[in-house]
């Protein structure tokens, strides 16, 4: 096992795409140490930012001790391999991860799975906004693995998700699933607005309130239990809700009917 431990507190982003079990496989310390990476607009090895040890122990690969809230990109593209990182994880945290798994003991910055394709994320700690989503401009959303988080997630997480589960035990922001057509979204807590806005297929379950609903859904019926993976059911029961319909979509929203009375008045008298 390699122990990364920041030598400093970063004053400037660190793009670190080589703290990768796929990377590091097959080399030395020595080697490792001399893997490159940019520090602002600066080139340096990854031995002057962080102290690099090794240990007998087999996994995980990569543990990461200390803050790395401005370490970018580590676990990017991964496949195999498990990084472990004992504080706050930076950016792009397992961008495009293909396999693996990666566990943070802290906080998670934006775009934390972003375009993932296979493996674990597991964030012991709150996600910041764009989990599991593209960039600005593209379309290609997270399409396989599991990613949990034990706390809230930001804005406009799970956007254009085409594959794969996304657990949140906290709260969730607003453009929760914007425009999914595949996958499971649960949310513990409450969502925010927009909830599921544009979804053209997949499913959203939400076990607390939800800040507002849009007209472009049709309630659909009452269900008890809703299933989440294969080892998990949320309890409801839930309003069930088809669309978007103004994008002709057939996803589901599962919304809890306890949690949010105001519907009552609106849509039990429809079913």
């Amino acid at each position: 096992m390699i122990v990364l431990t920041p030598l400093k507190k970063f004053q400037f982003p660190v793009h670190a795409e080589c703290i990768n079990p796929d990377v590091f496989k097959g080399k030395s310390v020595k080697e490792i140490a001399a893997l490159p990476v940019w520090e602002g607009n600066k080139k340096k090895k990854l031995s002057d930012i962080f102290k690099i040890e090794e240990t007998p122990a087999e996994t995980p690969d990569i543990t990461i001790n200390g803050d790395a809230t401005e370490v970018r990109r580590v676990g990017q593209g991964m496949k195999n391999g498990e990084i472990v990182i004992n504080g706050n994880a930076g950016m792009h945290l397992g961008e495009k991860m293909a396999g693996g798994k990666i566990t943070v003991n802290g906080t998670a910055n934006g775009w934390t799975g972003s375009s993932m394709k296979k493996g674990l994320i597991e964030i012991h700690g709150d996600a910041g906004d764009y989990l599991a989503s593209p960039y600005r401009g593209s379309t290609a959303g997270m399409r396989g693995g599991t990613i949990i988080v034990d706390g809230n997630v930001g804005g406009d997480s799970g956007c254009y998700l085409r594959g794969g589960t996304i657990i949140v035990k906290g709260n969730a922001g607003p453009f929760l699933g914007f425009h999914i057509s595949k996958g499971v979204i649960y949310v513990e807590k409450n969502a925010g607005g927009r909830l599921g806005a544009s979804m053209t297929g997949g499913k959203i379950v939400v076990s607390g309130a939800v800040d507002e609903f849009m007209p472009t859904f049709t309630v659909d019926g009452i269900k008890k239990k809703v299933k989440i993976d294969d080892d998990f059911k949320a309890e409801g029961p839930f309003y069930v809700f088809l669309g978007d319909l103004a994008e002709h979509g057939t996803g589901k929203l599962f919304v809890s009917q306890p949690s949010n009375p105001q519907f009552s008045a609106i849509y039990d008298k429809y079913l």
